[in-house]
């Protein structure tokens, strides 16, 4: 997969949890767990993008490791929103394994970036 899909994959992934993020409840913790899903979701897809114009090996490397703790955060919440029950689970489940699918991903190009130093 290269840059342009993965690209495309992260957008796709953070358009996916804001529509999934607006159909927890109007609750206080449906509230919180929105704002916390959208804001990390949506930054894995900014960050990655970020990585892509990275000037350096050093700043690919640190650029990919803020993708890779917010597409692990990404996966927190969601297994969180399953937890707490505040939506079907068969809703969650496929972002959920997308999220962490993606972090995967980014540890592998951070693995092979660190041998490549």
């Amino acid at each position: 997969m290269d840059k342009t899909e993965l690209k495309l994959r992260t957008k796709r992934f953070a358009h996916d949890c804001v529509k999934l993020g607006v159909k927890l409840p109007n609750t206080f913790l449906g509230n919180h767990l929105k704002g916390q899903l959208i804001r990390c979701s949506t930054s894995v897809a900014a960050n990655y993008r970020a990585t892509c114009l990275a000037q350096s090996k050093a700043a690919f490397i640190s650029k990919i490791s803020v993708v890779i703790e917010e597409a692990d955060e990404s996966e927190f919440w969601l297994e969180f929103i399953i937890d707490e029950n505040l939506l079907e689970k068969g809703l969650v489940d496929s972002l959920k394994c997308e999220a962490h699918e993606l972090a995967s991903i980014f540890i592998s190009s951070r693995i092979t970036a660190q041998k490549n130093k």
